[in-house]
């Protein structure tokens, strides 16, 4: 490695595990994992997904997702609505409930994301996140064109 620094991928992998710790902690309280609110995040930006498209966007099994969808239906913030197009194809949609706790959620994730790159200025902020998206693969970085400060 140039000049003895630590390798680019354990540098984001330790920002990663750190994030995802502040994560599950500022998550807690609500009884959500990072992958629930990740989800609910999702169903709001994005409109109509299926578990299967979900699936794909997070790069994990279907029955992974399955799990993860089956919770957040049983806790009554997401529901599941037959796609007009195709009956088969079931949509990932927010309740009441689910805006509700996502408006909650998004306000302590703030916070995390705020605390977890206070050191950088707001300029640098945005250049790293348009460098972690060109870094993404095409497939990642439709799920993160919409940036949150």
């Amino acid at each position: 490695m140039p000049g003895g620094s630590a390798r680019t991928f354990l540098l984001v992998r330790s920002l990663q595990l750190e994030i995802f710790h502040c994560m599950v902690e500022a998550l807690g309280p609500f009884r959500l994992t990072p992958a629930q609110y990740m989800v609910l995040s999702l169903a709001s930006n994005h409109g109509q997904l299926s578990t299967a498209e979900l699936a794909r966007r997070f790069q994990i099994a279907p029955q992974s997702m399955n799990q993860t969808v089956a919770s957040l239906l049983r806790k009554g913030v997401i529901s599941r609505r037959e796609s007009p197009a195709h009956r088969r194809i079931l949509h990932i949609e927010l309740t009441p409930q689910g805006r509700k706790l996502l408006r909650q959620c998004d306000a302590v994730i703030d916070r995390v994301e705020r605390r977890a790159f206070k050191s950088l200025e707001l300029e640098e902020l945005e250049a790293f996140r348009r460098t972690i998206q060109k870094a993404l693969p095409a497939s990642a970085n439709s799920a993160n064109s919409t940036p949150r400060n």
